[in-house]
């Protein structure tokens, strides 16, 4: 089993920032992919990035490239979420999501295999 916990959420006007974590502990791998995933009021949960803990590489959601940075820190188990450039169409509760099964940073929401419990993110306007 692997556990996974968010912090860093909260409330941020337009153009501000916020830097989201995911504490990893129990059985993680560095074989493992980690990704965000954002879920928006009546909208499907989606991926915004994910990160190779091994290698490091990346995926990013379109929307959000230029703007969020994914990292992971592998001493600490820990991947960050950097979010600049903060729009309205942000707002969502923000996921950390672990998959023992990715061979690649980009790959579907359904090979992951565990979550957080999620963080919420308000950009006002």
């Amino acid at each position: 089993q692997v556990q996974l916990v968010e912090s860093g959420g909260g409330l941020v006007q337009t153009g501000g920032s916020l830097r989201l974590s995911c504490a990893a502990s129990g059985r993680t791998s560095s074989t493992y992919t980690m990704g965000w995933f954002r879920q928006a009021p009546g909208k499907e949960r989606d991926i915004v990035a994910a990160i190779k803990w091994s290698g490091g590489s990346t995926y990013y959601r379109d929307s959000v490239k230029g703007r969020f940075t994914i990292s992971r820190d592998n001493a600490k188990n820990t991947v960050y979420l950097q979010m600049n450039s903060l729009k309205p169409e942000d707002t969502a509760v923000y996921y950390c999501a672990a998959s023992s099964r990715c061979s690649g940073a980009g790959c579907p929401q359904t090979l992951y295999d565990y979550w957080g419990q999620g963080t919420q993110v308000t950009v006002s306007s």
